[in-house]
């Protein structure tokens, strides 16, 4: 009676010191300043992932061999799961710079190109109009069947600018909403992982308050069972 009462103190008090260890730490993420880190962090993620595995693997088989079993698993497990997070965290703020840093050198391309063409319908419309046709430019043969005239081609070009600069515009704020809109999931995404954690961490709270409880109340059932043994003696 007295062993199995010592080894749930031991289980207890074991239990205890794991849960105090899992405290969900907030990863820490160095801001990305160039494409090239960013390339260099996923390439560093990728290798640290297969060093995890190889690690955790190596603890299962150690774990393996003890005799508590359980908890030697749940420490392995936590520290798994704590690596993985932070390798997540570095991945996705990685992949954010290189997807923003996308975006902006389209949206400057666009930017540029409306620009340009701008600056053409511009120019087009500032020329001073063709003097008229003489009697001999008008005696020429006119155009083959289906053939456009001068001006016709003209409309059609400053037409054309005008759709691809008014493209151009439409597409740079289609880019600019949708990365709006990425951010903003983002953001929901950080604010619900910060609503887990609090849940999790009331949770681990009133575990940690019922394993005090126990862990005294199996102290006091000890001491209760030496002070019995020692009046028997």
């Amino acid at each position: 009676m007295n062993l199995k009462i010592m080894m749930a103190v031991v289980m207890a008090m074991t239990a205890m010191a794991v849960r105090a260890e899992t405290r969900d730490p907030v990863p820490v993420v160095t801001p990305t300043q160039s494409v090239a880190q960013a390339d260099a962090t996923l390439e560093r993620v990728a290798r640290d992932r297969a060093v995890v595995a190889d690690t955790f693997a190596a603890e299962e088989a150690v774990c393996n061999d003890k005799f508590f079993v359980n908890n030697c698993m749940d420490r392995a497990k936590e520290k798994r799961r704590m690596a993985l997070a932070q390798l997540r965290a570095e991945e996705v703020e990685a992949e954010h710079f290189k997807r923003a840093d996308s975006v902006a050198k389209r949206d400057a391309e666009l930017s540029e190109r409306a620009r340009k063409d701008a600056e053409e319908f511009s120019r087009r419309e500032a020329a001073p109009p063709k003097p008229a046709r003489t009697e001999e430019e008008l005696a020429q043969p006119a155009a083959p069947r289906g053939g456009k005239s001068v001006a016709e081609r003209e409309a059609e070009h400053a037409q054309r600018l005008r759709r691809d600069a008014a493209k151009s515009a439409s597409e740079v704020d289609k880019r600019a909403a949708n990365v709006a809109a990425y951010e903003k999931r983002q953001a929901d995404a950080v604010r619900r992982q910060e609503q887990v954690a609090k849940r999790v961490a009331e949770r681990r709270a009133k575990a940690e308050a019922r394993a005090a409880d126990e862990k005294k109340k199996a102290d006091a059932a000890a001491a209760a069972a030496a002070a019995a043994a020692a009046k028997k003696q």
